[in-house]
């Protein structure tokens, strides 16, 4: 069933990502709900099972790290409800799955701030309340999940009448779109488990697991962002913590099961030679992440509460190397880097050998070295483009994660940047409104004093930047840079990717529309009409400083021109034009 949604998803992909409600060309909900799924899939596949309850649980745990997107986030939690509930079946029937079901809303509703209806919540919501009740009158799942699929497809139908821009447009909600989608591949998965007579796209089973994640998917860049800047500031020989780790330990044993967990008193000992300390305990499955001078030491201190499995151990200090020197192109600790890099050790017994060999071999350097001393703060920003990544880098943000509205950061590389920067109380920037709940989500995992300001827009994340000080407290920082961003209008302008309509505004294909905030307040087939009218309505009400971050697209004859228009007709403003370098939209715009 997860495959095949997953397959039924990914061939929808660009119809999800049609339905957004402003035509801009980086509508990405497919993609990231799709990116999110894929996600899933390769940890489900990497820890198969029997065992319904062990599925649902791999799916999760694959879904939580990979989301991307308030879509993502949320498709992540409403299968980490589901996935707590089957926790400890072999089995599932049509009670326990719709019960399921409901427990995924449940916890996605919670998850989400302010929830919205006419959404993925409400498809999502409608569905798994008509399966608690159909799941009463019924034992077959193939009769239920029809009717799931149905009722979850009218809700979607409904959503028009819940949000009245999706009406103006005339659309459907695309993530409840995405999520019917799943729902359609669980259908069929059951309706035809071998894959025969549903039509070519059907893959087979055997078929399925390349075609989830395919070449040609989107690929979503490294976590740092522009790694020369970042990796420069250090030294080698500075990386005191040089081996980062990534294992699991199995609890279910035989051996091992009488033995408790103490999770603080085994972090504590992670702590004695290490730093970057994430351990995630979901039931019989603890997820550790560690950066430790003595790996053999590490897996010592595992072993006594379990099998040790899926152990990944990678030299910092020989990555540090290659990124320094030019011989290869990465910036963070991404899974794909970690897999290339790292060393995996499939028995445990031969890791403690391997390992316990290298610390001898360091023991002596390590202890020379002086006691790494943590900044007071860390800020991690999210950017789109060169020249946007490099003002921030300037600004006291130490690491970029390279996305923006066209790439949204998954949590897990959230995660990593987290973990990467040794500071005491760290302030995430996602600077897009679809990147907020993936960092609120990296923040809750994480064992570290992380505050998430939630900066909309690229100016509003320069502006929070500029109001921060080194000698405030968390709290004042907090406060003083979220009000910095709220006291920023943001606009940017970019071109339509099909004709619509918007709050009395006629769009065609290709023109340049102008985005105040969350309005469409300018179209035309000149950039410089667009522009100019979207800057005057931001200056409706004055200004002092405006600031133009040009993008791949604006050329330096339309920049002169509307910098020109700009300093004659507002004269009393100042101006500011920076080279953002970022994609797909030309201009963006920031009045304060």
């Amino acid at each position: 069933m997860v495959l095949t949604g997953a397959e039924c998803l990914q061939r929808n992909v660009e119809r999800v990502n049609s339905l957004n409600v402003f035509p801009v060309p980086d509508g990405d909900t497919g993609t990231n709900m799709n990116l999110t799924m894929t996600s899933g899939v390769r940890e489900l596949q990497s820890k198969p099972s029997k065992a319904v309850g062990k599925v649902a649980e791999a799916l999760s745990k694959g879904l939580l790290m990979g989301a991307r997107g308030n879509s993502g986030v949320i498709l992540s939690q409403l299968f980490r409800g589901f996935a707590k509930s089957l926790a400890s079946l072999e089995e599932v029937g049509t009670l326990q799955f719709a019960a399921a079901l409901q427990n995924g809303v449940d916890m996605a509703y919670k998850a989400v701030v302010k929830p919205v209806e006419g959404t993925i919540l409400t498809v999502a919501k409608e569905a798994a309340k008509h399966a608690v009740s159909y799941s009463r009158r019924t034992s077959d799942m193939l009769e239920l999940m029809r009717e799931i699929h149905e009722k979850a497809n009218e809700a979607l139908q409904r959503t028009p009448d819940l949000l009245p821009v999706l009406k103006q447009v005339g659309v459907v909600d695309s993530g409840g779109q995405g999520l019917v989608y799943i729902y359609e591949g669980f259908l069929r998965a059951i309706s035809d488990p071998n894959g025969l007579g549903k039509g070519e796209w059907m893959p087979t089973e055997a078929a399925l697991p390349e075609q989830v994640a395919p070449s040609s998917a989107p690929h979503i860049a490294p976590a740092v962002h522009n790694p020369v800047h970042a990796q420069s500031r250090l030294s080698t020989e500075e990386i005191e913590f040089l081996y980062d780790m990534e294992f699991f330990i199995n609890r279910k044993s035989a051996l091992t099961s009488a033995l408790k967990f103490d999770e603080a008193l085994f972090k504590g000992m992670l702590a004695r030679d290490g730093d970057s300390i994430l351990v995630i305990v979901d039931d019989d499955i603890i997820k550790v992440h560690v950066h430790s001078r003595k790996p053999g030491d590490v897996l010592n201190y595992a072993l006594p509460y379990g099998e040790l499995t899926d152990i990944h151990i990678l030299n910092m200090r020989e990555q540090h190397r290659e990124i320094v020197s030019g011989d290869t192109v990465h910036g963070g600790i991404a899974d794909e880097m970690a897999e290339a890099a790292s060393t995996s050790v499939e028995d445990a017994a031969l890791g403690l050998a391997v390992t316990e060999v290298l610390t001898g071999a360091m023991a002596d350097s390590a202890k020379a070295q002086q006691a790494h001393e943590w900044a007071p703060y860390g800020i991690i920003a999210v950017a789109m483009g060169e020249g946007i990544a490099s003002i921030f880098l300037e600004n006291n943000v130490d690491v970029v994660l390279s996305g923006g509205q066209t790439m949204n950061p998954s949590t897990e590389n959230f995660v990593h940047a987290i973990e990467s920067l040794p500071a005491e109380h760290i302030y995430l920037l996602p600077n897009n409104s679809n990147i907020i709940l993936a960092a609120q989500q990296a923040a809750e995992l994480c064992e570290r004093n992380v505050t998430v300001i939630p900066t909309r827009t690229v100016p509003q994340g320069l502006a929070a930047v500029l109001a921060f000080r080194d000698e405030e407290s968390s709290e004042a920082n907090a406060d003083a840079m979220t009000e910095a961003a709220k006291a920023v209008q943001s606009g940017q302008v970019t071109h339509a990717v099909r004709d619509t309509s918007i709050d009395g505004i006629d769009i065609r294909e290709g023109d340049y529309i102008g985005i105040m905030e969350k309005s469409i307040v300018s179209a035309s087939s000149s950039l410089q009409e667009a522009c100019r009218t979207l800057l005057s309505r931001m200056l409706d009400n004055g200004g002092e400083l405006v600031t133009v971050l040009t993008g791949e697209q604006a050329s330096e004859e339309e920049t002169s021109a509307l910098t020109d228009w700009a300093r004659e007709t507002y004269p009393d403003a100042e101006l500011e034009v920076h080279e953002g370098g970022q994609p797909l939209y030309p201009y963006l715009f920031a009045v304060e």
